[in-house]
């Protein structure tokens, strides 16, 4: 399977190079096959992207995506589309429970994108002063450092649609903002 899904990714690659378009439902059916996850290739990218130069200003090494880790966000993000559009981590316990560490975002759908959603996390900077995690502060601080964690290594994104409001979950593997942890 690994390797019609390279195939597919040096497919599309020579098209993009090349300046040829895929219609709609051709980078459809090519992002649902490459992760599971309603993210683009271009914007999976762009994730990718993001985190790595925010991580790279702390000295952290790079992300990498991860089609499992992406249908395991797209499977949540799903699920809080279609329970009212409410933006609520997965719990810790019972059929929903949260395995890998999880950055939330919600935004007009005709404003923002996944890109965004990256970028609001990582405003969380100026908030940050480069201690260890405390309850009292997490909520403060806690996106930007899921973001640099040193110990990360994959990213996977997926997004849902509700009323108007695109939803972005991005999970990430290994987890982390332990309390009483330094992220970097």
């Amino acid at each position: 399977m690994q390797y019609w899904r390279c195939l597919v990714m040096a497919f599309v690659g020579v098209f993009l190079w090349q300046g040829i378009s895929l219609s709609a439902a051709e980078r459809l059916a090519v992002q649902s096959d490459l992760s599971g996850s309603r993210v683009s290739l271009t914007d999976a990218e762009k994730v990718v992207a993001l985190h790595n130069k925010i991580r790279a200003e702390v000295g952290v090494g790079p992300l990498r995506w991860s089609e499992e880790l992406a249908a395991y966000a797209q499977r949540w993000a799903d699920h809080l589309a279609i329970s009212g559009c409410g933006i609520e981590h997965r719990p810790r316990s019972g059929k929903w429970r949260q395995e890998y560490g999880e950055n939330l975002f919600i935004g007009t759908a005709s404003h923002y994108g996944t890109a965004d959603a990256v970028m609001a996390w990582a405003k969380e900077k100026s908030n940050y002063r480069g201690d260890a995690i405390r309850a009292s502060r997490f909520p403060k601080v806690g996106h930007y450092t899921q973001i640099v964690w040193r110990d990360t290594k994959q990213i996977g994104c997926g997004t849902g649609l509700c009323r108007g409001n695109l939803i972005v979950v991005c999970n990430y593997n290994p987890p982390g903002n332990f309390l009483g942890q330094k992220p970097y």
